[in-house]
C-alpha cells in the first residue's frame, strides 16, 4: 500500500535526525511515567507470554494462504505485495508496507482461546508458569508455530521452524490415547503420501506433455492423411514409404514452385507460429513487483544489469544483494516471468530458503505446462527437462496444501519440494535413482536422512506410472533410451578422456559464450523492450538454418537417440555406413550439424519461453562423439593390421570393434556435466539409460575429466552463473570460502534507528518503533530485525515482520506504548479475556535468546552458523555488550566478493 508524502517526509526527517528522534522517544517515556495511565497503557494483567497469540487460527475464515499470499493482502485474498498483469501494464505505486495489516490481518477483540490449538500446545508444554518463568514463557511462545507468513523476497527462518515442528510432535506424542496413537499415526504417513500423490501427478503431466509435444512437432513438415492429429512415426507405423503422410508441398502445390521451397516455407511459418506462441504464453506470468530494493531479474536472465548501489544506511560497503535505493518519483519495478527458462536456478535458491510467492503457484504450472508443448514443438535448439523439475516442484508446492504439517511450517514444505524436484528428473530421463542424487547434489540445500527415502519413493512413484502410461508406446520412459550388446576396448579408453576434456570444455565455452550473447544482443533497448522480438528473429533464424539438415530439423531427444544408438540391419538414420568409403561423407555431414546445433543452442538460451539446456547440451555433445567415433571407425578400417587394433575382430562389419554410438553418449554426458557441472548424478543417469554395467567405467571417467576440465575454464556452472548475475541471495553449502578477517571487520557500525533500547523504561511508544520498522523497509530488509538492549547488553530481539504485525493491530498506535521487555512480571487478574487480547504487550514476538558471537568469532564459524542452522542474522557482542547484527544477505555479498576476488577454495 503506498504510503502518503506525510508517512515520506517523516521517515526522511528520522533519518536526517536520529539523535533527536532518540531523545524524544525517552522524554515521551519519562511523560508517561508522570501522566495519568491510559487504558491502552495500564497494566492490569500479566503478561500474556504464557498463552501465545495464535496469528493463524484468528485470520479471518476467507483469507486463504496460498502461494500468492503475504503481509500484504486484503481479507479477500487480493494480494498486494506484486501484480501479475500484462506484458504492458504499468504499475505507478511505490511499495511500501507501513499499515499493510490493518485490512488483512485484523483480529476481533476480546476473541475466546480458550479452546484454540495454540492454546492446546501451550498446555501440553507446561502453560501454568508464575510471573517468574517470564522468558522461559516467552521462548515457549515465540517457537510455537503461529508466527505471521513469510513476506515476498525474505528467507525461511529454518532454526524456527524446526523448532516449531518440535513443538508439535511434542504435542502429538503427549497424546496416549487410541485417537492420539492414530493422529500420530497418520501425522507420519503424510509426508508418504503427499510425495506418492507427487509422483504420480508428475507423471501424469509428463505424460500429456510428451504425447502433445509429439503430435504436433510433424506438423512442420506435413501432416496424416486420416488422422492430423498423428505424428508422422504413429501414421507410418515404420515404413519406408508411406502413403498416408502428406508433406506440405503436395497439399499446397503452385504452378512453377518446387514442392521443396514450398516444404521449406512451411517449415520457417510454423516453427516461427509456435515459437511466438509458446513466448506470448509465457508472457502471462509477468510480474511486476513495485519494490524499495533492486534485484536485476528473477528469471534467466544472463543479460541481468548488476547495478551499483550506494550505501545509504552506515554499512561497511555495499554488502547486501538487496540494496537501498533513494525514494525516485518514478521507482523502478522488478519484472519476472516465472514461466520462462528451465526454473532450476530459481528452484535451487527456493530450497536454499529464499521466499518467492507465486514462482511455484497453480497459474505457473499451467502456463508453463501448456507453454512448454509448443516450445519442444517449435522445434527450437532447447530441451523440457529441465522445465520438468520446475513443473514438478510446482506440483509438490500446491500439493503440501493438502496437509497442515507442511502448509504452515516453510521448513518441512521444502523438505517435500526436494522429492518433487527429484520426480522431475526422474521422468525427463527415465532415472529414477539419477533424480534423486540430482536433488542431493544439485537443488537441495536441506537434506536428511528421511528427505532421502522419501525422494527415492517419490521417483520410482513417477518412473512406474509413466512406464505404465507408455506415452511413446513403446514402452520407454524416454524415447532416447539405448542398449549396447558389445564390450568396449582397452585403447578407447585413451579416446574416452580425450572426449571428456573435448566435452568439459565445450561446455564451459558455451558458458562463456551464453553470457557474451545476453551481454550484448540481449542488451539492445529493443530486444529489452519487447522479449517476443528476440523470440521471433532466434526462431525465424532457427527455421532458416534447420531445414536443410536432417539432424538439425530432428528434435533434440530424437536426434539424441539416433547419435547414440547402435546401427542395426533396419537402419534408416543415414549414420550407418556400409564401407569405409561412406564413413567421411557421413563425418562431413555431422560437422555441419554440429557447428549448426551450436551456435543455435547459444542464441536461444535465455529466451522468455521453456526452455531445458540438459538435451540441447547433450546433443552438442553427441554430434561431436559421433564425430570421433566415425573418425577411429575409419582409422581401424584403414589399418586393421596395426598393433593397438590388434584386439579387434577382423570380420564382422563396421561396428565389430568400434561403436560410434558409444562415443556420441560419453561425449554427451561430458558436455552436460560441462554446463550444469552435476558428476556422480549424471554418470548414474547415463548408467540408467543404457543399462550397460560395461560402459560405467567410460561414462564416470569423462564426466569426472570433463567437471575438471571445464572447471579450470569456467569455475562456474551455468546456473551458479544465473544465481550471481541475478543476485539470489543464495549462500552456496558446497564451497569453502577462505576468510582473511574477523565477525567484527564485517558488522556494521552501531546506529541507534537499528536498535531498541529499553534501559530507561520497558515501554516504547508504538511511533517510535513504527519509524524503526520503515527504517528498515526502506534498507530492503523485509526479514531483518531489532536487537533489544538494556544498558548495552542484548536482551532480545524482535523480528520486523513479526513487529509489523504487532503494530498493525494497534487501534491507537500514535498513543500506545509497547511493552518489550520479557522479564516484567503483571498483576494477576481474573478477566482472562482482556488479559490476552492485550495488544500493546509485544512479548510474545520477542525472542529473549537471539544467536550472538563475539565480534573476534572467526568467519568459518560464522559461515557455518548460517550455512548448517540456516540463520537469518547473527547478533554480534563485543566484550559482552551488542556491538552489531550482520544479516544474512550481508554475508552472503561477502562471500560473493571473496569469490570475485579468487578466495574460493
Amino acid at each position: 500500500m503506498p504510503r502518503s508524502n506525510a508517512s515520506y517526509d517523516a521517515s526522511e526527517t528520522a533519518a536526517d535526525n536520529d539523535e533527536e528522534e532518540e531523545e524524544l522517544s525517552f522524554a515521551a517515556l519519562r511523560a508517561s511515567l508522570t501522566t495519568p495511565t491510559s487504558p491502552t497503557a495500564a497494566r492490569r494483567l500479566h503478561s500474556a507470554r504464557t498463552s501465545c497469540l495464535d496469528l493463524r487460527s484468528r485470520l479471518p475464515s476467507r483469507l486463504q494462504m496460498d502461494e500468492n499470499s503475504s503481509l500484504l493482502a486484503f481479507p479477500d485474498g487480493r494480494a498486494r505485495p506484486y501484480t501479475a498483469s500484462a506484458p504492458n501494464t504499468s504499475i505507478g505505486q511505490r511499495f511500501s508496507r507501513r499499515q499493510s495489516l490493518i485490512e488483512s490481518i485484523k483480529t476481533p477483540k476480546h476473541h475466546s482461546r480458550a479452546s484454540s490449538w495454540g492454546f492446546r500446545i501451550a498446555n501440553a508444554l507446561g502453560s501454568d508458569r508464575t510471573p517468574d518463568h517470564g522468558l522461559a514463557a516467552s521462548k515457549a511462545s515465540l517457537f510455537t508455530d503461529e508466527r505471521v507468513w513469510y513476506d515476498q523476497f525474505t528467507s525461511t527462518d529454518w532454526v524456527h521452524d524446526s523448532i516449531a515442528d518440535a513443538f508439535r510432535v511434542r504435542d502429538l506424542r503427549s497424546r496416549k490415547d487410541i485417537r492420539g496413537r492414530l493422529y500420530a499415526w497418520f501425522d507420519g504417513a503424510q509426508g508418504w503420501i503427499l510425495v506418492g500423490i507427487i509422483g504420480f501427478i508428475t507423471a501424469c503431466i509428463a505424460y500429456f506433455v510428451n504425447v502433445a509435444e509429439t503430435s504436433i512437432f510433424d506438423i512442420k513438415e506435413g501432416y496424416c492423411k486420416g488422422e492430423w492429429y498423428f505424428s508422422k512415426r504413429k501414421c507410418c507405423f515404420g515404413e519406408e514409404r508411406c502413403d498416408a503422410w502428406t508433406s506440405w508441398g503436395q497439399s499446397l502445390k503452385a504452378t512453377g514452385v518446387d514442392e521443396r521451397w514450398i516444404n521449406f516455407a512451411a517449415f520457417v511459418f510454423f516453427v516461427v507460429l509456435f515459437s511466438v506462441g509458446t513466448c506470448l504464453l509465457t508472457l502471462i506470468t509477468k510480474t511486476e513487483i513495485p519494490s524499495a530494493f533492486s534485484m536485476t531479474t528473477l528469471d534467466e536472465n544472463l543479460a541481468a544489469d548488476k547495478k551499483l548501489k550506494n550505501d545509504t544506511d552506515g554499512y561497511k560497503g555495499s554488502l547486501s544483494p538487496l540494496q537501498p535505493v533513494p525514494p525516485p518519483s518514478h521507482p523502478p519495478t522488478m519484472v519476472y516471468y516465472p514461466a520462462a527458462g528451465s526454473g532450476v536456478a530459481e528452484v535451487k535458491v527456493i530450497l536454499s530458503g529464499f521466499v518467492v510467492h507465486g514462482y511455484l503457484g497453480v497459474k505457473t504450472l499451467v502456463v508453463k505446462t501448456l507453454a512448454l508443448i509448443l516450445s519442444v514443438a517449435s522445434g527450437l535448439s532447447l530441451g523440457k527437462e529441465g522445465p520438468y523439475v520446475h513443473i514438478a516442484t510446482c506440483v509438490g508446492n500446491i500439493a503440501c496444501r493438502l496437509f497442515s504439517k507442511y502448509n504452515h511450517n516453510d521448513g518441512k514444505r521444502r523438505e517435500i519440494l526436494s522429492a518433487a524436484a527429484a520426480s522431475g528428473v526422474g521422468v525427463a530421463f527415465g532415472a529414477p535413482i539419477g533424480g534423486v542424487l540430482f536433488s542431493l547434489e544439485e537443488v537441495s540445500y536441506y537434506f536428511p536422512a528421511k528427505t532421502l527415502f522419501r525422494t527415492f519413493f517419490c521417483c520410482i512413484v513417477a518412473a512406474l506410472s509413466l512406464k505404465f502410461l507408455n506415452p511413446y508406446g513403446t514402452g520407454k520412459i524416454v524415447i532416447f533410451e539405448v542398449r549396447y550388446v558389445t564390450d568396449w576396448r582397452f585403447f578407447e579408453m585413451l579416446v574416452f578422456i580425450f572426449l571428456g576434456v573435448l566435452g568439459g570444455a565445450l561446455g564451459a565455452l558455451f558458458i562463456k559464450a551464453s553470457g557474451m550473447w545476453a551481454r550484448t544482443f540481449r542488451r539492445v533497448p529493443a530486444i529489452k523492450r519487447w522479449p517476443v522480438l528476440e523470440v521471433f528473429l532466434v526462431a525465424l533464424v532457427t527455421g532458416l538454418a534447420s531445414f536443410w539438415n536432417r539432424y538439425t530439423k530432428l528434435a533434440v531427444t530424437e536426434l539424441l537417440f539416433e547419435l547414440a544408438s547402435p546401427c542395426s540391419k533396419h537402419d534408416h538414420s543415414g549414420l550407418c555406413p556400409a564401407s569405409g568409403d561412406e564413413i567421411m561423407p557421413v563425418v562431413r555431414y555431422l560437422c555441419g550439424a554440429f557447428v549448426v546445433k551450436s551456435l543455435l543452442t547459444v542464441i536461444t538460451f535465455g529466451i522468455k519461453v521453456p526452455a531445458g539446456i540438459y538435451v540441447p547440451s547433450m546433443v552438442v555433445g553427441g554430434l561431436l562423439g559421433r564425430i570421433f567415433g566415425h573418425l577411429v571407425q575409419y582409422l581401424t578400417v584403414t589399418y586393421p593390421h596395426a598393433a593397438i587394433f590388434s584386439s579387434c575382430s577382423v570380420d564382422g562389419g563396421l561396428e565389430r570393434c568400434i561403436t560410434p554410438g558409444v562415443y556420441a553418449l560419453v561425449a554427451a554426458g561430458a558436455t552436460m556435466c560441462g554446463v550444469t557441472r552435476l558428476s556422480v548424478t549424471l554418470a548414474v543417469i547415463l548408467f540408467e539409460l543404457t543399462g550397460s554395467l560395461d560402459h560405467v567405467l567410460p561414462f564416470s571417467l569423462s564426466v569426472l575429466v570433463a567437471k575438471w576440465t571445464a572447471d579450470a575454464i569456467e569455475p562456474l556452472s551455468i546456473y551458479d552463473l544465473l544465481t550471481d548475475m541475478n543476485s539470489y541471495p543464495l549462500l552456496d553449502n558446497k564451497i569453502r570460502p577462505i576468510f582473511t578477517s574477523d565477525l567484527g571487520d564485517i558488522a556494521p557500525r552501531f546506529r541507534s534507528h537499528r536498535v531498541i533500547d529499553i534501559s530507561g523504561s520497558p515501554l516504547v511508544p508504538a511511533q517510535n518503533l513504527r519509524g524503526k520498522l520503515d527504517r528498515l523497509h526502506d534498507a530492503g530488509e523485509l526479514d531483518g530485525g531489532l536487537p533489544i538492549l538494556k544498558h548495552g547488553a542484548l536482551v532480545g530481539l524482535i523480528p520486523a515482520p513479526d513487529l509489523e504485525f504487532a503494530l498493525d493491530k494497534l487501534d491507537d498506535e500514535e498513543h500506545s506504548l509497547c511493552l518489550m521487555a520479557t522479564n516484567i512480571s503483571w498483576q494477576d487478574t481474573e478477566d482472562d479475556e482482556e488479559r490476552i487480547s492485550d495488544p500493546t504487550d509485544f512479548t510474545p514476538y520477542i525472542d529473549p535468546a537471539p544467536v550472538a558471537l563475539d565480534a573476534n568469532s572467526p568467519m568459518d564459524l560464522v559461515f557455518q552458523c548460517f550455512v548448517k542452522l540456516g540463520l537469518r542474522y547473527i547478533c554480534v557482542l563485543k566484550e559482552g555488550q551488542y556491538w552489531g547484527m550482520v544479516h544474512k544477505k550481508t554475508f552472503v555479498k561477502y562471500v560473493k566478493g571473496l569469490e570475485e576476488e579468487g578466495g574460493i577454495e
